[in-house]
């Protein structure tokens, strides 16, 4: 499977984790959210794997600016729809294809992971 890096262009997180990549020499294929959207098949397999919870992020200005309706009572079902129709409110990145599915960027992680 190809390596699949998914995320914002200008997040920071996401730049530190392409600059690992590319530095370690791992060839992967950038999924721009802002341009291509997040599929909510991949979304939902995603959360079978990790957990909704590991993907939503609730740290950032997107959700904090969602609607109390939206922000509370929130279910997998609820999650994934705001995640899909605003995927700056997925934690990025999200790395796909290395074995496993890693959620948001730690050196030590991706070094583990890639080794």
């Amino acid at each position: 499977m190809t390596l699949v890096l998914y995320g914002i262009p200008n997040c920071d997180t996401v730049k530190k984790a392409r600059t690992w990549l590319d530095t370690h020499g791992i060839v992967y294929t950038f999924h721009d959210y802002k341009k291509l959207g997040a599929d909510r098949d991949k979304l939902t397999a995603w959360a079978g794997e990790v957990g909704w919870e590991k993907l939503l992020n609730r740290a950032g200005t997107t959700f904090r600016k969602l609607p109390d309706a939206d922000r509370v009572d929130l279910t997998e079902a609820k999650a994934i729809a705001l995640m899909v129709a605003q995927p700056s409110l997925i934690k990025r990145p999200v790395v796909e294809g290395a074995g496993a599915l890693l959620v948001g960027f730690k050196p030590e992680v991706y070094a583990a992971a890639f080794a």
